[in-house]
């Protein structure tokens, strides 16, 4: 029976909240985005923003979302973290620092303490374009990484699979920092291979301080022609390594939209994550990103 009280359906506030903790914005006329490049990628060479996105997130019953940076420039951040104070949907900012900077415990306080700041809840680089694999594993780097612990951030990895041994060996080395995998690793789904990439995966999780979303298989798949079952290997090697509690549902939206629109990247991940309990399901859409970003405050 439901319980009333004043008038307010007390029990509306116990429906798990569902958040979508990996998508992007941006706006061409602030600055380009240099990565989309060739003619694959033309149809995300125009600008996209929370605007475009809630109607979407609203019509999949998502409640609020993870932004995450896409350029190596210190004025993005700020940006994000501004947007995010003005607009509810957004929750948290996965924002740009440079790593290798002598002074980055100031440039972490200076966007903690800026407009916004309370909003930023990790730390991400493009270390998928590092052409060294052991990129992360740098003096200066692995220093970096502690700041970014040390401000109570999360560092969102997104790394390609010949990447995965250095991001397990840092993670490894500095237990205090939590380390989360974007993208599963970006598994070759389309080639249909699950090794090495399911060995180095397994092997990260295997740190407690590694955490992963279930973001951006789609387009490792074949965008014309995948289906649900391309995807269950690999997620089905995700949730065996770091189990319902570890994993975290990310669209990866707009970036998505090369293979599925923002309603069936949701309706395939639910059909995905169908043998789990209704708490676990949970978990992985929304309670894991909660708890993990800290979106709670």
């Amino acid at each position: 029976m439901k319980t009333h009280h004043h008038g307010v359906d007390v029990n509306q506030h116990h429906a798990p909240r569902v958040i979508d903790a990996h998508h992007h914005v941006w706006d061409l006329s602030t600055r380009d985005q240099p990565w989309i490049t060739g003619p694959a990628l033309e149809p995300l060479r125009r600008s996209f923003g929370l605007d475009e996105l809630r109607p979407q997130t609203e019509a999949a019953g998502v409640d609020a979302t993870v932004v995450v940076q896409t350029v190596c420039v210190p004025e993005e951040t700020p940006e994000l973290l501004a947007l995010a104070a003005a607009d509810p949907l957004a929750a948290g900012v996965v924002g740009w620092t440079d790593l290798t900077a002598p002074d980055i415990a100031d440039a972490l306080a200076d966007l903690q303490g800026g407009h916004g700041g309370s909003h930023l809840v990790a730390i991400r680089h493009q270390v998928q374009g590092e052409p060294d694999p052991a990129w992360l594993l740098r003096t200066e780097v692995r220093r970096g990484l502690l700041a970014v612990g040390v401000a109570g951030l999360a560092y969102d990895l997104v790394v390609r699979p010949d990447q995965l041994p250095a991001a397990t060996a840092a993670a490894a080395s500095l237990p205090g920092v939590t380390f989360i995998l974007d993208h599963l690793g970006k598994p070759l789904i389309a080639a249909g291979g699950l090794e090495p990439w399911a060995r180095h995966v397994r092997t990260l999780a295997a740190l407690p301080n590694t955490v992963a979303k279930l973001s951006g298989l789609f387009t490792e798949a074949s965008w014309h022609t995948w289906s649900a079952a391309d995807l269950a290997p690999y997620v089905d090697v995700a949730m065996d390594a770091f189990g319902p509690r570890r994993l975290m549902f990310g669209s990866d939206w707009p970036v998505c939209t090369l293979a599925a629109d923002y309603a069936r990247v949701l309706d395939t991940t639910r059909a995905l994550l169908s043998d789990l309990s209704s708490h676990e399901r949970a978990a992985v859409l929304g309670g894991n990103a909660a708890r993990v970003y800290q979106l709670d405050g």
